[in-house]
């Protein structure tokens, strides 16, 4: 009998655990038939194809939680604002966002940053609630508002639920290791330990079979179970709490989606882990001897902060993107969604301006393991009056095998919402504090393609983003095996790549780049 409430439960404790690959920094960047990991040939495609060939530098805007600009890897990269004169507290350039250097920060103001938010279910349900508590209000709506209540009470309890099985989990292995009487146990101690019960056996295995992934128990305990823990406490603390609203730090009027002009320039802010990932994997520099190479040589990595911990607001993405596309960006990476959009025509007329503007839009499908086809995603290229964003790619992750574990296990998938599938196991890139790790995503995968689609643009200033978009998309490596993704039941089934995704296949810089010479 499991220790744990269910099995969702059990799953959600070890996150990382059904993502068992070697850890391999720059995978992303290699070739399948030189290094036997399905990367997409950035290398190869440097050395056979880009040798003495100029190129443009280009501009790339990250919407994230913010870029650590003094990260060793990424300093010497950044957008700057030549028009406006550093920390002089004047709007130089009179666009209205005052000492924006690296860029612009949509969630603080002078107040501070909002490092915690809601989920959009929460503040839907906040919203919901506050309207019906009147016997006489309205009843338009009010089914909707019960299936949100339904589904966010649903959630709350899975969360503390959780919470409760991680702290058990943790309080009965702490007793498993002081029977052990040594402070850092190994994988060997695990096996040879003598457990006293079955509960004590299923650790036993777990721990045994987790401490192979790591160089030691107190690494494996700070990387699984204490960030399980966290992840789960800030969703009860402030994603899924209804008396939480940190919106009054920004200090906008908030139901006004036509209001442009608020923020600050702390394009950093208070945990710009994400971000700084983010922009590693798409324009860390190159061969310097220090930590990872980026996919794209000559960018300017521009810092737009949208997204905290919790569900992005569409008015905060809506003039992130009308910000990125005003100061010059030619590929916009984002790396976040979710499952509701309330403001959603606010989001898309910003993206049709992004669109008049040839500008190209890369956004991570999302990392629940479900069918975008059928199931809301936001934001996403379907605009609310029929249209479509043309130039938009959706990114799924894959991984490192050239076998049925290709897409990643966490990945979303859609044969029409999905173009193509991109590197998103185990990326190895920069965080805050000039350090580095891995981590697993969509929100890897997307930057990926960000990076490719800036490295075309960069050696062919020429071509629109419509045009970069199709030359990413045919030159596809086409998977022709079967692969495995999870059915409702959580059972693996295997289907092709082409039920995945448009192309059927994981994106390639050197194919791309060979098709790219060929466009006039």
């Amino acid at each position: 009998m499991s220790i744990f409430k269910n099995a969702a439960i059990a799953a959600a404790l070890l996150l990382s655990a059904s993502m068992v690959h070697a850890q391999l920094p720059n995978w992303q960047n290699m070739d399948l038939e030189k290094d036997s990991v399905f990367g997409i040939s950035v290398e190869k495609a440097y050395n056979e194809l880009l040798k003495d060939k100029k190129s443009k530098p280009v501009v790339v805007a990250i919407i994230d939680s913010g870029v650590d600009t003094a990260h060793e890897d990424l300093k010497s990269y950044l957008w700057v604002n030549l028009k406006e004169k550093r920390g002089n507290g004047k709007d130089d350039d009179k666009n209205h966002y005052t000492d924006d250097i690296n860029g612009w920060d949509f969630i603080g103001s002078a107040k501070g940053n909002v490092s915690y938010d809601n989920l959009e279910l929460t503040r839907l349900v906040r919203a919901g609630q506050a309207r019906f508590a009147n016997p006489s209000a309205d009843t338009n709506g009010l089914y909707q508002y019960k299936q949100l209540r339904a589904k966010y009470d649903q959630e709350m309890d899975e969360a503390k639920k959780t919470l409760y099985g991680i702290n058990r989990f943790k309080g009965m292995l702490d007793t498993m290791v002081a029977k052990m009487n040594k402070e850092n146990p190994t994988a060997a101690d695990f096996q040879t330990f003598n457990a006293d019960n079955p509960v004590e056996e299923q650790i036993k295995q777990v721990v045994g079979q987790q401490l192979l992934r790591y160089p030691d128990y107190k690494t494996f305990k700070a990387s699984e179970l204490d960030r399980a823990y966290d992840h789960f406490k800030e969703q009860a603390d402030y994603q899924l709490n209804l008396e939480y609203d940190p919106r009054a730090i920004v200090g906008d009027n908030y139901a006004n989606v036509d209001e442009h002009y608020y923020g600050n320039n702390d394009v950093t802010g208070p945990d710009a882990d994400h971000g700084t990932h983010v922009a590693g994997i798409i324009g860390a520099g190159r061969n310097n001897n220090l930590g990872i190479n980026g996919v794209a040589d000559n960018v300017l990595l521009m810092s737009v902060r949208a997204v905290p911990n919790g569900d992005e607001r569409d008015k905060d993405v809506a003039n992130a993107l009308r910000y990125a596309v005003d100061n010059g960006a030619k590929v916009i990476n984002m790396s976040f969604g979710k499952p509701y959009s309330p403001n959603k025509k606010a989001v898309d007329d910003a993206v049709k301006y992004a669109m008049s503007k040839d500008v190209l839009l890369v956004h991570a499908a999302g990392n629940d393991g479900e069918n975008t086809d059928s199931v809301g995603n936001y934001p996403n290229r379907k605009y609310l009056d029929g249209g479509i964003a043309d130039a938009w790619i959706e990114v799924g992750a894959s991984g490192p095998n050239d076998d049925e574990t290709l897409p990643a296990s966490f990945s979303n998938y859609g044969k029409d919402a999905v173009d193509v599938f991109a590197p998103g196991v185990a990326i190895y890139s920069s965080i805050p504090g000039s350090k580095y790790d891995y981590h697993d995503g969509t929100s890897m995968a997307a930057p990926v393609v960000t990076g490719l689609a800036a490295l075309i643009r960069s050696y062919y200033p020429k071509l629109t983003a419509l045009q970069v978009k199709d030359i990413i998309l045919k030159s596809v490596v086409k998977i022709e095996h079967p692969v495995a993704i999870g059915d409702e039941n959580g059972e693996a089934k295997q289907v092709q790549m082409t039920d995945l995704c448009k192309t059927g296949g994981v994106v390639n810089a050197y194919k791309a780049l060979q098709l790219a010479a060929t466009y006039k």
